[in-house]
């Protein structure tokens, strides 16, 4: 029984996992002591393992939480090599540990060249080779991010939710789909640097996730809680040893 916790930018992902997913959840950092109310009736792990880059204050929080499992914590951090991927980082530790997850996930599914991207509050693009080395990848910021970057640094944009458009004939609608499709664009850069015959594997996670399939290439396929596979990839590795 494996509880696996990404605590990323904006929000807290956790699942309950033994075989397949027992419970899953999300909660903002701002009501983090709310999971305990929403562990309370799950079975007890055996162990727990945390991906965070929330900072030090959530990583605080969900020690004291975690506390009442009595169990083994494992705190992911990016390795020189770990369950089959290699990391070509310069400072291997450097690599955030939800994309170090998330890759390790995208090698347990596919075992071949792909591109991983999870698109939060920053949208991170990584891609893996054929024989499973974590070669780089490039972080953007998210449709959020960029809205809120146009609102902030100009008069005459305003904060507002458009819609994506072909042909945008609103302001609003220019800014969404102008996000969306930059995001698009940088993925599908990253994807023809990596081809070599026929077009790589997308794998597609993270809250946006639904705004950029539509408008991506096939082979892509959506994967809500790839950090979290990767998670118990790498918790049931470390069991095994």
């Amino acid at each position: 029984m494996i509880l696996a916790i990404d605590a990323g930018n904006s929000r807290i992902k956790w699942g309950m996992h033994h075989g397949a997913w027992l419970g899953l959840g999300t909660t903002a950092h701002a009501e983090v002591y709310s999971l305990r109310d929403a562990w309370q009736n799950l079975p007890a792990p055996d162990c727990i393992v945390i991906a965070n880059v929330a900072g030090e204050k959530v990583g605080s929080t969900l020690q004291q939480l975690v506390k009442d499992f009595h169990v083994k914590v494992h705190w992911v951090s990016a390795r020189d090599f770990q369950c089959g991927v290699r990391n070509s980082y310069i400072m291997p530790s450097q690599l955030g540990a939800d994309r170090w997850a998330a890759a390790i996930a995208a090698w347990h599914f596919c075992h071949e060249a792909c591109v991983v991207v999870n698109a939060g509050t920053a949208v991170t693009v990584d891609v893996l080779s054929a024989d499973g080395v974590f070669l780089g990848g490039l972080i953007i910021p998210g449709i959020s991010l960029m809205r809120e970057s146009l609102a902030k640094n100009t008069a005459a944009l305003k904060l507002e939710h458009g819609e994506f458009k072909p042909f945008p004939v609103n302001t609003a609608d220019a800014i969404e789909s102008g996000a969306v499709l930059a995001l698009c664009g940088a993925v599908e850069s990253m994807r023809s640097a990596l081809r070599a015959g026929k077009a790589p594997q997308c794998l597609l996670s993270g809250g946006s996730a639904k705004d950029l399939h539509p408008h991506l290439k096939p082979p892509t396929k959506v994967m809500d809680n790839l950090v979290l596979e990767g998670l118990v990839v790498i918790a049931a590795e470390d069991a095994a040893k």
